[in-house]
């Protein structure tokens, strides 16, 4: 099999090519657009931006082009711009509506934006894509599978499960959709349940670490902390950038009188997401118990300024 130059990351020589393309055919709109992917993969957007637009010129209809196109202007803060082509995107294909509520890049770009209309808030658009989607296919596996995306996202875990089951009866051999279903058993108390899922989810598909995190949760809920510490483990293993996992692992530690090897795992933690509000409060926690009081209301503080509930009442209680 060949692969392009863009699909080995060879960006430079890929654009090289498409501007050859389109020397040769100067109406060409998928090497314009190509050559705009590029460019946006070298972060010069102005200039993907460029090429989408006069992709989206010559093919008024390509959904792709306004897409990332909105994606260039979002990273040049032009959020309006970006949510109008995302919108003309949505116009062109309504289903990319669901698609794009479970962007997490999107959903990043555009959260506390104030924007009324916004494309992720838009739970009515989403329900349309779902209904056309099975629509078209009754038995379409990716749709139940981002409907209870969707669903879990509205923190409707009772529509979210229905979702994940009926993906599963469709393929039992979703690993996703067990995993997700086994997370969100999780959070209704159903632990024994949520592990279940979750064993299956690895027997797919054992590298897959949010199962093995998932699972962790429920075995620290049942006490089986050695269980949930080595699950923990095995998701840091398999995603090495998982905060999650090394602060729940941290707290676990915590718990079991082992303040050092906690404070590495929630300084890990802080150190791939440092707005980890949990993090730097369960840190502090360890630190007093380590008497290490003035790094430990440090913690706290940093707690409280990125919004921590309790973290202002550690600092009246340890810091004052």
């Amino acid at each position: 099999m060949e692969y392009s130059k863009q699909e080995l990351e060879d960006y430079r020589g890929a654009i090289a090519d498409y501007t050859k393309a389109i020397e040769l055919n100067p109406n060409d709109a998928q090497a314009y657009y190509n050559r705009g992917i590029s460019k946006a993969k070298l972060e010069d957007y102005r200039g993907a931006i460029a090429d989408y637009t006069k992709a989206i010129e010559i093919n008024p209809n390509h959904e792709e082009a306004y897409y990332n196109r909105g994606i260039s202007k979002a990273e040049l803060e032009d959020y309006s711009g970006a949510i109008a082509d995302h919108n003309k995107a949505i116009d062109l294909n309504p289903y990319l509506q669901l698609a794009y509520m479970l962007d997490p890049y999107l959903e990043e770009v555009y959260s506390n934006r104030g924007n009324s209309k916004n494309i992720l808030e838009d739970s009515t658009g989403a329900i349309t894509a779902y209904t056309k989607a099975l629509e078209i296919n009754p038995n379409d596996v990716e749709a139940c599978v981002n409907w209870g995306i969707f669903k879990a996202k509205l923190k409707d875990y009772s529509g979210a499960i229905a979702a994940y089951t009926k993906a599963i009866e469709l393929n039992p051999n979703v690993a996703m959709a067990y995993s997700n279903r086994g997370t969100l058993k999780n959070k209704l108390g159903e632990d024994r349940g949520a592990i279940e899922d979750n064993n299956k989810a690895i027997e797919l598909n054992p590298n897959y670490a949010d199962a093995y995190y998932s699972r962790g949760n429920s075995k620290n809920m049942l006490e089986d902390y050695g269980g949930a510490i080595a699950d923990y483990t095995k998701a840091i293993e398999l995603k090495p950038n998982y905060a999650d996992a090394y602060n729940n692992r941290g707290i676990l530690k915590y718990n079991l009188g082992d303040y050092i090897d906690a404070i590495a795992d929630y300084t890990k933690a802080i150190e791939l997401n440092p707005n980890f509000a949990r993090a730097y409060y369960y840190r502090g926690h360890s630190k007093i118990r380590l008497n290490q009081k003035d790094s430990a209301c440090l913690d706290f503080s940093e707690a409280g300024e990125l919004g921590h509930a309790d973290a202002y009442e550690a600092i009246e209680k340890y810091c004052k």
